[in-house]
C-alpha cells in the first residue's frame, strides 16, 4: 500500500498529534502544532537521541544554548550574508518559489543545491518547467531572499538593537566551544550537543511538517585534532545508522545515503553525506554529516577577537579543532518514523489503522481495559500502581466495547494492551495483547511491572 499524505495528516489530526497551528482563527501558514499524543512522540524521540549520542557516549556532553544571539555571531558565520535562497517569481500569477526546488520537484532525480542563478535560469527555461499553480512558463530573474527572521531587542528599533532569531543550534556550541571546554576540563577529542528550536523564513514551506519555518535540531559538534588519524568521519556515520536502524528502528531499505559531489558542498565543508528518507511525497533529506573543518572556529576567532585555539597537553602546540558535525530535525525524524508505522490492514471482521511504532517511542506503552463496570476499581488500581512504580506511560480506557478499545490503541500506537477479564479475580492474571501481532497471553498481575519494563525499552 502505498501511503497517502492526506491520509496520514488525518490520521494524525483525529487522534490528537498534530494540529493545525492557530486553527480556530483560519490558521496560519505551515504552522503546526503537537497535540497530548504528538508531544509525547517527539519528547520520546529527543530523549532516545539524548540517552544515545549524550549519555551513552563517552566523547559527548550536552549544553542548552539562547535562541536570540548577538548579531555579530551570525556575521561571523556568515549568515547575515550568505544565508539566502533563490526567489523566483510567476509573472502570471504572482505566485513565488524557489528556483531550486521547482527543478526538484519536476526532476526528483536530481540535487541541485550547488548551482549558480544562472545555471537555476537556464535550466528552467530549458525545460520549460511550469509554474505549480497556473501551468504558466513566465518568471522574473532569480533574486536572494534572506532566511533569517529579523527582530529588535529594547525599547528603540534601529540598526544597533537588531537581532535574529537563530536558523540553526549550531553556532550557539561554537560560540560556546571554549567555556565548555575549560570548565569541565575536557581534552580533544570531544563533542557538544544540544536540541532546540530554529527559524528559517523559508519562500516554499510544505510537506507538511517536512519543511517548516519554526523547527527543532538535534545537533552536535564533534570536536578533534587535525593531526587525528582516526576516521571521525565514518564513525560518526555508523553511529548515526545505528541509531537509526536500532533505536528508532528505521528499515534499512527506507532510507539511503547520498554523497555530496564536490559542487554542492557548502563553503565550509570538506565532506558530505545526506541520509535521505524515502517519504510518501518522495526523497527528502533526513540526516546531514558535514566535515566542516576549523571554519567556524577561525571564523568567530576572527571577528570575536577571542583566542580559540587548543593547547594539546601532548605536544605543546596551539592549533583549531576540526569539526564533524551530525545534524537532524526533530520533525523529520517524526515524521519519518510516523510515515513508516503507519499501516491499513484487513482483519476477518472488518479492517483496522495501525501505528507500528517503536515500543521505546510509543506516546502509550500500555492500556489498561477492564472487560467488565465491576472491575474498573480494581483495574484502575493496576493503572495507578504501574504509572507510579514504573515511571512508564500508560492510559486507561473503559469506554466501548472491547473491539473498539483495542482498534482505538492500534491506531495510536499503544504497543500492549492489558485486560482485566472473567478470570482476573480467580487467577490472578491479565490478558496481554500484542499490538502488532494481536496475540494474547496470560500475564500474573505481581509480573506486569517486569514485564513491560523488558518489552519497552
Amino acid at each position: 500500500m502505498k501511503l497517502e499524505m492526506e491520509k496520514l495528516i488525518s490520521h494524525l489530526k483525529t487522534m490528537g498529534f498534530v494540529f493545525q497551528g492557530s486553527e480556530i482563527y483560519g490558521g496560519l501558514a505551515n504552522s503546526w502544532d503537537y497535540g497530548p499524543l504528538g508531544a509525547e512522540l517527539k519528547n520520546n524521540i529527543k530523549q532516545a537521541w539524548w540517552d544515545f549520542f549524550i549519555k551513552k557516549n563517552p566523547y559527548n556532553i550536552g549544553l542548552d544554548s539562547s535562541i536570540i544571539m548577538n548579531s555579530k555571531v551570525w556575521e561571523a558565520s556568515g549568515h547575515i550574508g550568505n544565508f539566502n535562497d533563490p526567489l523566483i517569481d510567476c509573472k502570471a500569477c504572482n505566485s513565488r518559489w524557489r528556483a531550486d526546488k521547482l527543478i526538484e520537484e519536476k526532476f526528483t532525480e536530481m540535487n541541485v543545491g550547488g548551482w549558480s542563478n544562472e545555471q537555476l535560469e537556464n535550466f528552467i527555461e530549458e525545460k520549460k518547467i511550469k509554474c505549480p499553480k497556473c501551468d504558466k512558463t513566465n518568471f522574473t530573474e532569480i533574486r536572494k531572499f534572506a532566511l533569517m527572521f529579523k527582530t529588535n531587542q529594547g525599547v528603540i528599533e534601529d540598526m544597533t538593537s537588531t537581532v535574529y532569531l537563530r536558523p540553526e543550534t549550531a553556532q550557539g556550541i561554537f560560540v560556546q566551544y571554549k567555556n565548555t571546554q575549560r570548565a569541565l576540563r575536557k581534552q580533544l577529542p570531544f563533542g557538544i550537543g544540544q536540541i532546540g528550536k530554529s527559524f528559517r523564513n523559508e519562500i516554499t514551506p510544505g510537506n507538511f511538517i517536512f519543511r517548516t519555518r519554526e523547527f527543532e535540531q538535534m545537533e552536535l559538534e564533534f570536536f578533534f585534532s587535525p593531526n587525528d588519524s582516526k576516521n571521525w568521519f565514518q564513525y560518526w556515520l555508523d553511529n548515526v545508522q545505528d541509531f537509526l536502524e536500532n533505536t528508532i528502528k528505521i528499515k534499512k531499505e527506507n532510507y539511503l545515503l547520498r554523497e555530496h559531489d564536490k559542487d554542492e558542498l557548502s563553503h565550509y565543508s570538506s565532506r558530505t553525506v545526506d541520509i535521505e528518507f524515502k517519504y510518501p511525497f518522495g526523497i527528502g533529506e533526513l540526516w546531514g554529516i558535514a566535515h566542516r573543518g576549523d571554519y567556524d572556529l577561525s571564523q568567530h576567532q576572527k571577528v570575536s577577537g577571542e583566542d580559540l585555539t587548543y593547547l594539546d597537553p601532548v605536544t605543546n602546540e596551539r592549533y583549531l579543532a576540526n569539526v564533524i558535525e551530525p545534524s537532524v530535525g526533530v520533525e523529520r525524524l517524526l515524521l519519518a518514523v510516523l510515515c513508516q508505522s503507519y499501516k491499513e490492514e484487513a482483519l476477518e471482521n472488518g479492517e483496522r489503522v495501525v501505528l507500528s511504532l517503536p515500543n521505546n517511542l510509543a506516546p502509550y506503552k500500555f492500556a489498561i481495559l477492564p472487560l467488565q463496570k465491576q472491575q474498573v476499581e480494581k483495574a484502575n488500581e493496576i493503572y495507578l500502581n504501574l504509572i507510579s512504580k514504573t515511571g512508564i506511560s500508560g492510559t486507561f480506557d473503559d469506554k466501548g466495547n472491547i473491539g473498539k478499545r483495542y482498534r482505538r490503541q492500534d491506531a495510536i500506537g499503544t504497543p500492549y494492551c492489558i485486560t482485566i477479564d472473567f478470570d482476573t479475580d480467580n487467577d490472578g492474571c491479565v490478558t496481554v495483547r500484542e499490538r502488532d501481532s494481536m496475540n494474547q497471553n496470560r500475564v500474573p498481575i505481581n509480573q506486569l511491572e517486569e514485564y513491560l519494563k523488558e518489552n519497552t525499552k
